[in-house]
C-alpha cells in the first residue's frame, strides 16, 4: 500500500494528542506542509500549542473547494470534528511519517481500498 498522493488541494486536521488541541488547515501540498508543521516552522497557533500530529485529511479537486470545506469545518462543533477524525483514524495515529515524509492512508481509506 503506497502513500496517498499529496500534491493536491487538501483540508487537514492536526492534533496535539488524542482528544487534544485541534487545528484545521488547508494546503496544496500536504507532505510539504506537514514537514513544516512537524519541525515547528509555522509560527502561530500550531507552534504555540505543539499541534503536530496529522490525524485527518481529505483531498479536493480544486483549491476553492478545499478552502470552502476548511471554512465550513472551522465552524463545526468540536464533537463533530472528533467524530469526523474517528471515521478515518479511530486510533488518532499520526498519519505523517517524519522519517520518510510520507502520508499514510487512514484506516478508513485502507478498508475502502481492500473492499
Amino acid at each position: 500500500m503506497g502513500p496517498a498522493p499529496m500534491k493536491q488541494p487538501c483540508v487537514y486536521f492536526l492534533a496535539s494528542a488524542r482528544n487534544g488541541v485541534l487545528y484545521v488547515g488547508v494546503t496544496s501540498d500536504l507532505a510539504h506542509r506537514m514537514a513544516e508543521h512537524s519541525q515547528g516552522l509555522i509560527a502561530g497557533f500550531t507552534q504555540r500549542y505543539g499541534v503536530k500530529h496529522l490525524v485527518y485529511y481529505e483531498m479536493h479537486a480544486t483549491m476553492d473547494d478545499a478552502i470552502t470545506r476548511e471554512k465550513r469545518l472551522k465552524e463545526w462543533r468540536r464533537a463533530w470534528k472528533v467524530r469526523l477524525i474517528e471515521t478515518m483514524n479511530p486510533e488518532w495515529r499520526n498519519l505523517f511519517d517524519r522519517e520518510t515524509g510520507e502520508i499514510s492512508l487512514g484506516p478508513a481509506d485502507i478498508a475502502r481500498v481492500r473492499s
